[in-house]
């Protein structure tokens, strides 16, 4: 009978996928699209709960098939990182006229992420405040108590120096740094880029033939990656559905029943912050309804795949087909957003266990001082925190570490982890979009017509 359910399970994602297939074969918008799959996979996701939520092996068997789809797409999506961090890059940097603007590119993309990891670590611990978060009411169950004590061994190694923090972005091994091997590779790889572009761009006048070629080689780069991005983004709406049913399906409610009111707090805070984002949209002049539209549909993804590294393609093309901002600037901001100042990772939701796991050691959490440290120590430490999952527990191992804090009181969120996530992965990506957009006003690199051109599809930009 389990087999039977099984193979059902699974005739139902092979439907609905078709559904998805008919709408990008009539041509309907990539929005429409993702939307439609996100729709069916809530559907999907909360059936196959409700149907067999008490029967654990139907959804055993059943979810790792939706994983080959879900985690499939994701997997796509990580093998072209490298390769568009790489020609992109060095394309823009080609086309630079003055490699002094690669300073100031880069110096603008880093402040932004960093100011405003501060000020979501700000609005986390007043949304920790506000909604009267303390750890010591919450109890644990023994998946909790293993997770703390997992946490407790890991500590060490998250409380290292910033030095050192920084010093593991340098690539001092590129070729190990293409296979992914670190947690920093992609940041390395950006590096090792920059300065192959930086060395080519030196060649121009010495080596005018030689400089011919390079441009040539990288151009030809450059465009079979777009093309192989375009093909990859098309499978969008099936990754979506497949994650998005495969979450819900396998997610404790008891669990969430018992930590909505930390759940609440969360989003509360990750609310806050994205209209603060929309908010320094609009002071550089951006409109913050175009943004939200043209951003949704890489928000979605990045709140349905719980990756900010494996959202790269989509942020990158938004940014440089959508908003009409700089292929060196769109990926500069796309990748620094994955390893620094991540609003969500690494601002609300350590600055968040901070103000509740501090009542347990005896300090007063309404304490200014107190408030102003964890703020500051949060935005320091958003330095280097991987944008896959998991980074968030990193984060806050290295700020609450920091701080003298017991790490161990993180592991009572376990069980609702894969629930908030979603959201700090989208404010994740978002604050890259923010990084992007200023940097693109204050070097005057953004071309402002295709911002506002409301009707641009993404599916427009790849049939060209």
């Amino acid at each position: 009978m389990n087999l039977f359910f099984t193979i059902l399970n699974i005739a139902i994602l092979v439907i609905c996928m078709v559904v998805l297939a008919v709408m990008q074969v009539k041509k309907l918008s990539f929005t429409k699209r993702v939307l439609t799959s996100l729709g069916l996979g809530i559907v999907l996701g909360i059936v196959l709960q409700l149907a067999f939520g008490k029967n654990k092996e139907v959804l055993h068997a059943t979810l790792p098939w939706f994983g080959l789809v879900g985690n499939g797409y994701v997997g796509l999506l990580r093998m072209i990182i490298i390769p568009l961090v790489m020609v992109s890059i060095i394309s823009a940097i080609l086309k630079l006229k003055d490699a002094k603007n690669l300073g100031k590119m880069s110096a603008s993309v880093i402040l932004t992420l960093v100011l405003t990891a501060g000020i979501a670590a700000m609005v986390g611990e007043v949304s920790a405040l506000a909604w009267g978060l303390d750890a010591r009411q919450i109890t644990q169950g023994q998946a909790e108590q293993n997770r703390a004590l997992t946490l407790e061994r890991n500590a060490g190694q998250a409380n290292t120096s910033l030095p050192a923090k920084i010093l593991e972005f340098i690539p001092t091994n590129p070729f190990l740094d293409m296979t992914g091997a670190r947690s920093t590779s992609t940041l390395a790889v950006v590096i090792f880029s920059a300065f192959v572009g930086i060395a080519a761009l030196g060649i121009r006048k010495k080596y005018p033939a030689e400089s011919e070629l390079v441009h040539k080689i990288v151009d030809a780069a450059y465009a079979v990656t777009m093309r192989l991005v375009g093909i990859i983004i098309k499978l969008t709406p099936f990754g979506v559905l497949a994650i998005m049913s495969s979450t819900l399906a396998s997610t404790d409610y008891g669990a969430v029943v018992n930590l909505l009111k930390f759940i609440l707090a969360s989003y509360t805070a990750l609310i806050v912050m994205f209209v603060i984002h929309l908010f320094i949209l609009s002071v550089f002049n951006y409109n913050p309804w175009i943004y939200v539209k043209k951003a949704w549909p890489v928000l979605t993804f990045a709140f349905m795949s719980r990756t900010s590294m494996g959202t790269i393609p989509l942020t990158v093309e938004a940014q440089t087909k959508k908003m009409g901002i700089s292929g060196a600037i769109a990926n500069f901001s796309a990748t620094f957003g994955t390893a620094i100042g991540q609003n969500g990772c690494a601002g609300i939701y350590p600055a968040m266990l901070a103000v509740m796991i501090a009542p347990a050691v005896g300090i007063d959490p309404f304490n200014v001082g107190f408030l102003l440290t964890v703020a500051l120590v949060t935005a320091v430490s958003s330095f280097g925190v991987a944008g896959v999952g998991g980074g968030a527990t990193f984060a806050a191992l290295i700020v609450l570490s920091t701080l003298n804090l017991p790490v161990a009181l993180a592991g009572i969120l376990i069980s609702i982890e894969p629930l908030i996530d979603m959201g700090r992965t989208a404010l994740n990506v978002s604050d890259a979009f923010v990084a992007g957009a200023v940097t693109a006003r204050l070097m005057n690199d953004v071309d402002m017509t295709v911002y506002n051109n409301r009707d641009v599809e993404l599916d427009q930009v790849q049939a060209s």
